[in-house]
């Protein structure tokens, strides 16, 4: 989905910087730093979700987090 978000920003900017009236111009800048707000937003939610650690542990696991020890399985 972030692949889509940036060919679409893309595809905007050079909309943008190809039309020769105003309006057209501006609706497209517009949509080009929605995009790209959008894609920025993407592209980090891609890196923080890939290095992230799985949701759920169970409440054994948390006890031995908060003593300081490994959760099973991860030794």
């Amino acid at each position: 989905m972030r692949w889509l978000w940036l060919t679409g920003t893309m595809l905007a900017f050079v909309l943008c910087f190809t039309r020769h009236g105003g309006g057209a111009m501006a609706i497209w800048l517009l949509l080009g730093l929605v995009g790209l707000l959008g894609t920025g937003l993407a592209f980090a939610q891609a890196r923080i979700s890939s290095s992230a650690r799985a949701e759920s542990l169970s409440s054994y696991d948390l006890q031995r987090l908060r003593e300081g020890k490994p959760p099973l399985g991860h030794d």
